[in-house]
């Protein structure tokens, strides 16, 4: 639906696997949630665990909430070493968490290595720019979320 099927360049592999989409998430403070969808990168081999840090500082800087009820966090760009392919993850959170006084359905934890971080964020978000679409996801099933990302039904 969304139409992004681009692969790891490096490694052929999709940027969102099937593993790293989770439901029905609870709310939690920020840094929890950041530490958790940064976890998931690191688990799927997208990064190495200091990356996670580097997420938290990101967000120290430069909050990363886009509007629309989206967060997107990722790392500092002196991080970009510890990312070992790009990759994404999606948390869904249907009765929103706080990312510092904004609700958000929708966290989104992004590994760009080089310049991919870009082009992903890009497409995300423009990917995003409907606060409907953001409602239907927090409704759809993990294989729905994985088929809008990539373009085809898990395996």
């Amino acid at each position: 639906m969304f139409g992004y099927g681009k692969k790891n360049k490096e490694k052929n592999t999709e940027l969102l696997e099937p593993s790293n989409i989770r439901l029905n998430c609870r709310p939690g403070d920020k840094e929890t949630v950041i530490r958790e969808v940064g976890r998931m990168l690191c688990e799927s081999g997208c990064v190495d665990e200091s990356y996670i840090e580097a997420m938290l500082r990101r967000e120290l800087t430069f909050p990363t909430n886009i509007g629309n009820g989206i967060a997107l966090p990722h790392g500092v760009e002196e991080a970009k070493k510890n990312i070992r392919r790009s990759g994404i993850a999606v948390m869904v959170f249907p009765d929103g968490t706080d990312w510092g006084g904004e609700m958000v359905k929708l966290v989104i934890g992004i590994a760009g290595a080089g310049e991919e971080h870009l082009e992903i964020l890009s497409v995300i978000a423009q990917c995003l720019a409907d606060p409907d679409d953001v409602t239907r996801i927090t409704r759809c099933s993990a294989q729905e979320i994985y088929t809008m990302f990539t373009g085809k039904g898990c395996s």
